[in-house]
């Protein structure tokens, strides 16, 4: 894993020392249940519905509201001084078939992050790898079967220093041929120590769901 960086760029002047004692204090005798629900990380990328030329990697910090729900947290790195930029909440093919057709068009399918290779959780350093990847398996055998709504709060892939302008509708990428697959996926995989063409090549077992003909709406434009 890359050094935490000194600077996310965004727009302010340096935690001062008197927050961060705050922080310190408050974070030793507050209740904080909810984050303590993220069971989950998870790494792949995010792309504008409304520009599908834009995309950003996302760092997803997942925890189930139950069986069929889940709820993520998505930040631009996996450091102590990540910007929190998005959120995703995923549910069954059973809750998806319920929805209107409007909104369903809102929700993508996770089929093609998960058989290519591109969706990874990175592994905890210490850990065997063959240990690892039997786990990160059986979350993708779970994930590959899921839609995903996802909103960006914080255009960081613009250089927005704070979060500017209205929440942006995101989706997934279903093909190889609709970014540079290589480029992108290659530079995260050379930077997290991973190989997204060997998790493909292991993850073939997996059954490939039928996705909903109403999801992945944005490549069905035009």
């Amino acid at each position: 894993m890359d050094k935490i960086p000194e600077s996310n760029a965004t727009k302010g002047q340096p935690e001062s020392t008197t927050n961060k004692l705050l922080e310190t204090g408050a974070s030793l005798i507050q209740n904080f249940e909810p984050p303590k629900r993220l069971c989950a990380h998870l790494n792949a990328f995010h792309v504008y519905a409304s520009d599908p030329t834009r995309h950003t990697e996302s760092n997803h910090y997942c925890a189930h509201l139950n069986d069929e729900v889940r709820q993520c947290i998505l930040y631009d790195s996996p450091h102590a001084n990540a910007r929190l930029i998005g959120i995703e909440y995923m549910i069954t093919p059973r809750i998806y078939a319920t929805l209107d057709p409007e909104e369903r068009a809102l929700w993508h399918s996770h089929v093609f992050e998960v058989k290519s290779g591109m969706l990874i959780m990175p592994a905890p350093a210490g850990v065997p790898y063959a240990v690892w990847e039997a786990a990160e398996n059986k979350e993708m055998e779970q994930v590959v079967e899921l839609y995903g709504k996802v909103y960006q709060l914080w255009q960081v892939d613009r250089g927005d220093q704070v979060p500017l302008g209205k929440p942006e509708l995101m989706t997934s990428f279903t093909k190889r041929e609709q970014f540079d697959f290589d480029g992108v996926v290659g530079e995260r995989d050379r930077r997290l120590g991973v190989e997204s063409a060997r998790k493909a090549e292991v993850r073939e077992y997996i059954r490939e769901p039928e996705v909903h003909p109403d999801a992945d709406a944005t490549w069905k434009k035009g």
